[in-house]
């Protein structure tokens, strides 16, 4: 799975933090994915997704996803990862990683010797133990994704 970057081709530029809410209607209760409940239709306080989506814009950036070789954990060619890049990665995150000049997103693991591996989730696709002597860093943990239906 390659990343594209958006408006730079390689890697993200630095950008000013997002400042201004984005306010969007939230409606007042949960939606049932089961039966409807047609009592429930008024709207709450507007929705700012900056609170949801961004803890630390200082150190947060969107990234646009292509390929397919996350789409077992959810993420899709296409879709738009948060990522932030003041949380210190652990096994189990999915992060933004660069092999030799390389973006990538996987899921961070480490061999039994300590070998940093990034695995992909999707059968198709092996799991890549990073040599030692490989251009190797991480570019941040992917906190969410967003994705179109």
């Amino acid at each position: 799975m390659m990343l594209f970057f958006a408006g730079c081709g390689l890697a993200p530029k630095a950008t000013r933090p997002i400042r201004e809410p984005v306010l969007c209607n939230l409606v007042g209760s949960c939606v049932a994915a089961g039966f409807p409940s047609p009592a429930d239709d008024y709207m709450e306080r507007p929705l700012d997704l900056n609170e949801h989506l961004v803890q630390r814009p200082e150190s947060t950036y969107f990234v646009r996803v292509t390929g397919d070789s996350m789409i077992e954990a959810g993420i899709h060619d296409g879709d738009l990862l948060v990522v932030d890049r003041s949380r210190t990665p652990v096994a189990g995150d999915v992060v933004i990683a660069c092999v030799d000049g390389e973006f990538l997103v996987k899921r961070l693991a480490r061999s039994a010797e300590g070998q940093v591996v990034l695995l992909p989730e999707n059968s198709g696709y092996a799991p890549l133990a990073v040599p030692p002597e490989a251009d190797f860093s991480l570019w941040g943990v992917a906190v969410h994704v967003i994705h179109s239906l």
